[in-house]
């Protein structure tokens, strides 16, 4: 935590000097973060329980001592950062030190803020505030970055090697192949390119899930109507009427929602029960139940294959995730999740009553985009 003032600096080690029952307030130790203070002669007046954790210096032997001794952090080059960074003899004007990666003794790597506080402006530094945190949740991000950089790299590579090797045999060779075969080739290479537009539309909407900036434009969207289009969809492409049982319930709320991320929705969850699942696939639209007087509409998607293992089913939304059958990248759920919640919706996974996998999501009412 970075504190901006001798103030709030003083606030909390009185607070943790207090006795139970002094009055309001937290002390350094209810911090999540390790939170070490130097006085104006550089020695730690402050190191709280997070701080000792991190570093695995006890508070007793950290307290009077110097900071640079008590705390000899080092830059990635191996360079002494407190005498680097100076911060009761380097510039008057300097506030202190933005986040950095520094190592601790032993080569522990520490995400590590400081501010210097000073009664004037240009004055003399009184405090050196300095925060600390792990790194365990950065390199997670970063991890998950690199492997969405590793998935999407393999799966351009499969359609646009098809596209380039049918496209190059075409002008190479166009005379000698039949209207057929080209007809062929070129419906190869259409089907190709929709699915490099389809991840690049995937990449697009975590990329705007992950950052909270997944915009939805509200309009009124017959639920019933669209789930009957999809399963015409597939009706059309070959698949048995009888592979799908639609049932919607009267008196369904209207419903103000994005009607192409809703149709994206809806097209993830049916073709999930027609991949992955057997048997009948269950589409059902209610009205919302529930404690809440908020009304809304719900879609229950169903189907009688084996369903996903209880182990699993607290990973279904998470990225990557594809279960016991390979293909696709793994993020439609993960999207299709994203895009429920950005509509103030809930989605739930479980065991339906065919044996298989079942997605429920609700939709609130909402508010139309004239109104937002």
């Amino acid at each position: 935590m970075t504190v901006g003032t001798s103030g709030p600096s003083e606030a909390f080690l009185a607070s943790a000097r207090a006795e139970d029952g002094a009055g309001p307030g937290i002390g350094p130790d209810d911090l999540p973060d390790g939170l070490v203070v130097a006085d104006e002669g550089g020695r730690i007046i402050c190191f709280n329980a997070a701080a000792a954790r991190i570093t695995a210096v006890p508070a007793d032997r950290a307290l009077g001592r110097p900071l640079d001794h008590a705390l000899p952090l080092e830059d990635l080059k191996g360079r002494r950062w407190w005498p680097l960074t100076d911060p009761y003899g380097g510039l008057a004007t300097r506030l202190g030190q933005p986040e950095r990666n520094l190592l601790l003794p032993g080569g522990r790597e520490v995400l590590v803020t400081a501010r210097y506080v000073r009664d004037t402006p240009t004055g003399p530094v009184r405090r050196v505030v300095v925060s600390i945190r792990g790194t365990e949740a950065r390199r997670r991000t970063e991890r998950s970055h690199a492997e969405l950089i590793a998935t999407v790299a393999h799966e351009l590579r499969s359609p646009l090697t098809s596209v380039k090797g049918f496209t190059a045999t075409l002008l190479a060779k166009w005379e000698r192949f039949t209207d057929d075969q080209k007809r062929l080739m070129l419906e190869t290479v259409d089907a190709d390119a929709n699915r490099v537009t389809r991840l690049i539309a995937e990449l697009l909407d975590i990329s705007r899930i992950d950052s909270g900036r997944l915009e939805v434009r509200r309009q009124p969207v017959d639920l019933a109507a669209a789930v009957g289009r999809h399963v015409q969809a597939y009706t059309a492409g070959g698949l048995s009427p009888d592979r799908f049982f639609l049932r919607v319930h009267h008196d369904l709320p209207e419903l103000w929602a994005d009607p192409d991320k809703i149709d994206q929705v809806l097209g993830n969850l049916l073709e999930n029960a027609v991949r992955h699942g057997e048997g009948t696939v269950t589409i059902e639209v209610a009205p919302a139940s529930g404690s809440s007087n908020e009304k809304g509409t719900t879609v229950t998607v169903s189907d009688e294959g084996p369903g996903i293992p209880e182990e699993s089913m607290g990973r279904v939304f998470t990225r990557f995730w594809r279960g016991s059958k390979r293909g696709g990248t793994g993020l439609g759920l993960y999207i299709v999740k994203g895009i429920v919640e950005a509509h103030g919706g809930t989605i739930t996974v479980g065991r339906g009553p065919g044996g298989g996998a079942e997605f429920r999501f609700t939709l609130p009412v909402g508010t139309p985009a004239y109104l937002t």
